[in-house]
């Protein structure tokens, strides 16, 4: 019988991998008052075996980097306490756990700005509101955002630095690394994508201007816990909440070669299959990530719309 690639062992850097499938990070929102849970503990125990490699859910950078209810934050004291018996259950196993990290900028819909410190309204790098969308709950409602703040110049450092202490939080929990979220139309992936960023500052204009957030940000946390021990989720050819850009694969190579420089160890990236045709609701090819494989150094992950012929490919 043939050995079916994906599930033959791998070296990513210093650790041992029993095969190349991962588990993938999902946002649960079930994490009450933004700590780990009992069955957060029961959760990622299950999924846990000797070599696998587990990426937590998104762990919210601060108080105003949530937009959506109970997901876990690591920013505090008790919430790194939280998390260390739910990483030394998956450790008992054998796994290897790492912990996304995110800031999700503007999207936080009208309503539920309970989630924000006061009440406040959810910061972003552009004060341009998100289009109206339909919600993916089974009540399919129509979701309304609120016009954002922008980040004031002076004030991105201070992101900079909560993901740096977050990242480091996340070592003192026990994680064995983490993994940066920069896709989907969060936080990171707006200042990267023009369809988005519309700053007169240094973070806007050329290419490099546009990925500066991002490449300060990973070599911040990559000093805080080691690039051996990092990495970067990356959705070049995506546009969520109206997040796209104008030559996504220029724009991917531009990280890419920022990540090599730095040594990060492994480069996630969401496939571009993703996309949904609108008139008959499958799946798009109108890309592909060969060219992000071929210049990345390092481990090389990708995520979405897999099917089993595509592993043959």
């Amino acid at each position: 019988m043939e050995t079916t690639p994906l599930l033959t062992p791998y070296r990513m850097g210093e650790f041992n991998l029993a095969h190349r499938v991962v588990l993938a990070p999902l946002t649960r929102c079930r994490s009450y008052g933004n700590l780990a849970q009992p069955h957060n503990l029961l959760y990622y125990e299950q999924r846990a075996a000797l070599g696998v490699l587990l990426i937590a859910e998104a762990n919210a950078v601060s108080e105003t980097a949530r937009r959506y209810p109970n997901v876990p934050g690591l920013w505090s004291g008790e919430q790194v306490e939280a998390w260390k018996p739910v990483v030394d259950a998956v450790h008992a196993k054998g796994a290897v756990f790492f912990c996304q990290i995110w800031h999700t900028g503007r999207v936080l819909p009208t309503g539920t700005s309970h989630f924000q410190p006061n009440g406040q309204a959810p910061v972003s790098s552009t004060d341009k509101q998100v289009t109206p969308r339909v919600s993916h709950d089974h009540e399919r409602s129509v979701l309304e955002f609120a016009a954002p703040p922008r980040f004031e110049t002076e004030e991105i450092p201070h992101v900079v630095n909560d993901f740096r202490i977050v990242a480091r939080n996340a070592i003192r929990a026990g994680f064995d690394g983490v993994e940066i979220h920069a896709s989907n139309g969060y936080m990171i992936d707006k200042f990267m994508k023009d369809s988005v960023n519309d700053r007169t500052d240094a973070y806007n204009g050329s290419l490099e201007n546009h990925c500066s957030f991002a490449a300060k940000l990973i070599a911040a946390v990559g000093a805080e816990v080691g690039v051996d021990r990092l990495g970067v989720w990356l959705s070049p050819f995506s546009d969520y909440v109206d997040c796209v850009d104008s030559d996504p694969e220029a724009l991917a190579l531009h990280v890419i070669g920022s990540m090599n420089g730095l040594g990060v160890l492994y480069c996630h990236v969401v496939e571009p299959r993703m996309c949904v045709n609108e008139n008959d609701g499958k799946l798009m090819i109108p890309h592909r990530l060969l060219p992000f494989r071929k210049a990345f150094k390092g481990t090389f992950m990708v995520n979405g719309g897999t099917l089993p012929d595509s592993f043959l490919v």
